[in-house]
């Protein structure tokens, strides 16, 4: 993993924990911020089929199965810290973990957004917002890529992981 995140592999396991963790906090934002708050959509609000995208009830429902998936990817999140914590020589940088978990939120958006909104086409961010459904479908996905550019070079600036990595780097002698 150090190749593209800049970090030395014994960060890692801290880098994984964080971008799953991260993909579970973006689904939950999304769907309780989005779906719920707002309603600006819900899981199946631009289906195909006019009566699966206007029946609430089914809606609500794959709203539901969404957020036990979002559910089990921050637990699953938040097992890995605590492995990845416990773990010998896995630096404890709480920077590194912040970058990681924003970087995996931008994740979510760049896939949630890339499979439900222009592959499958089952939900739009906000059909009625200004400037159009276009509009604010890639603005969800310049939000993921903005969350992923960033999360990354907070991980890369971490001096406890920058330190680490210089130590990978340096040649062994005998």
């Amino acid at each position: 993993m150090s190749g593209w995140t800049g970090v030395s592999d014994r960060a890692t396991p801290l880098v994984r924990a964080g971008i799953v963790l991260g993909a579970g906090l973006g689904g939950f934002f999304d769907g309780i911020v989005i779906h719920q708050l707002l309603q600006w959509h819900h899981m199946l609000s631009s289906h195909p089929d006019p009566s699966v995208a206007t029946d609430l009830r089914l809606n609500v429902f794959w709203d539901g199965l969404f957020h036990v998936g979002t559910y089990l990817f921050t637990v699953g999140g938040v097992a890995l810290v605590v492995r990845a914590w416990r773990a010998p020589g896995v630096p404890p940088s709480g920077r590194t973990l912040l970058g990681a978990t924003v970087a995996g939120w931008g994740v979510f958006n760049l896939v949630e957004g890339t499979v439900n909104h222009f592959l499958l086409g089952i939900h739009h961010v906000w059909p009625e917002g200004p400037g159009g459904v276009l509009v604010w479908d890639v603005l969800f996905l310049v939000w993921g890529a903005v969350f992923l550019a960033g999360g990354l070079a907070v991980i890369r600036t971490d001096s406890t992981v920058a330190s680490d990595r210089r130590a990978d780097e340096t040649p062994e002698t005998d």
